[in-house]
């Protein structure tokens, strides 16, 4: 037996009605954001593929969370179904600036080569888009 994927990760935000409407302008579904809004939720998640980020918004306590996390402490590499060309236009049309990229890079799935791009989501937490050649 051993680890096989990541189901979720976890982070906070410091504005949680600005974080939805970023991560919907990229194109990502908000899970739970109907039942976070009546309060019958204490958070919500981002979809991605097979897994989730889950987000805690302002005011979110809990103990079973990393002592330190503070908005803006994430750092994500979400892999891109498409071209750098078709990644860098999506960024763009969204309004996204794209503050490095792209350029080449080594990414997880069998150590292929790849290419990515860098930018930052309203809590300032690092996001890459790996696009594999």
């Amino acid at each position: 037996m051993s680890t096989v994927s990541i189901d979720h990760i976890a982070m906070p935000t410091a504005n949680a009605e600005r974080l939805i409407e970023f991560y919907k302008r990229i194109g990502f579904t908000i899970n739970d954001e109907d039942e976070w809004r009546a309060g019958r939720a204490n958070a919500f998640s981002i979809q991605v593929g097979n897994s989730k980020i889950n987000v805690h918004p302002e005011g979110y306590t809990a103990s079973l969370r990393g002592p330190t996390a503070v908005p803006g402490c994430g750092d994500i590499c979400f892999v891109w179904d498409g071209t750098a060309d078709e990644c860098k236009a999506m960024l763009e049309e969204a309004g996204v600036e794209i503050i490095s990229g792209p350029g080449p890079r080594r990414g997880a799935l069998k150590r292929r080569e790849a290419v990515s791009l860098y930018a930052r989501d309203p809590d300032e937490n690092l996001l890459e888009w790996m696009i594999y050649q």
